[in-house]
């Protein structure tokens, strides 16, 4: 049978979701855990991975298992094996067609700028600290200019693998919540580092270092060495994965 399971981690410790010989990662952690479970060898497909310092609210992942275990036993055998930056939040049954990452139709990310003059002890390594002064209006008119269906080379990491560059943005707002500057953005997928290209590119237009309109300029070169600077990752956190109602993820809300 096949379950997909909900995930939520603090990226700081890891050296992202990926398995890598000789470093800790996330999928490593939660794979031995599960299959203490299952009582066999466990491999988990994830709807996206993420880089080392990179946070998942609404990480979805799926895995095959012939054990046999009611919901909550899924979920509680498994936290009790997991360090505590790792947590699976739900798990429910679904078809063999279904796919963690191939069937999902958007994502969503947050990124989360400390905006103040002092660090934070507590938000170190959840959020990104700059203390120059952001102008959230001008960061939100700017990103407007990248919603759609677009060529976004300029903003994806010069070795991301993706065959196409063109990836369709449904929402881009940036907003201000007393000293927190967010992003939220939503597409139908990601390239790679391309939500910490945009956050780049904003936080610069923020600070009022380039125009309002480069956020477009960039997007016209098709050409990431003329973009901007690539964002640190600590605030970089993945919140939602979106499926075709046919699934029926009940558990499966925005975070």
């Amino acid at each position: 049978m096949r379950l997909a399971m909900g995930v939520e981690y603090d990226g700081t410790s890891f050296h992202g979701w990926q398995i890598q010989d000789g470093v800790e990662t996330v999928q490593q952690r939660l794979e031995q855990a599960i299959a203490k479970v299952a009582d066999h060898p466990v491999s988990v497909q994830c709807a996206g991975r993420t880089d080392a310092g990179v946070h998942g609210l609404g990480q979805v992942v799926h895995f095959n298992s012939e054990a046999i275990r009611p919901p909550r036993g899924w979920i509680l055998g498994t936290n009790v094996n997991l360090p505590q930056d790792i947590n699976v939040n739900w798990v429910e049954r679904v078809p063999a067609e279904f796919h963690a990452r191939f069937s999902a139709i958007h994502r969503s990310y947050r990124y989360i700028i400390l905006n103040r003059p002092t660090r934070s002890a507590i938000w170190r390594n959840r959020t990104v600290w700059i203390h120059s002064p952001l102008n959230e209006v001008r960061m939100h008119e700017a990103a407007q200019q990248l919603i759609g269906t677009h060529d976004f080379s300029s903003y994806r990491a010069l070795g991301c693998q993706a065959k196409s560059p063109v990836r369709t943005i449904t929402r881009l707002q940036v907003t201000r919540d007393l000293d927190r500057v967010i992003i939220e953005v939503c597409a139908n997928a990601f390239l790679h580092h391309m939500v910490r290209n945009i956050a780049g590119v904003l936080i610069a237009i923020g600070k009022g270092e380039r125009p309002v309109n480069w956020a477009g300029e960039v997007l016209a070169y098709h050409d990431r060495t003329l973009g901007g600077v690539t964002a640190p990752p600590q605030g970089l956190y993945l919140t939602h994965v979106g499926y075709p109602e046919v699934f029926d993820l009940t558990f499966n809300s925005p975070r």
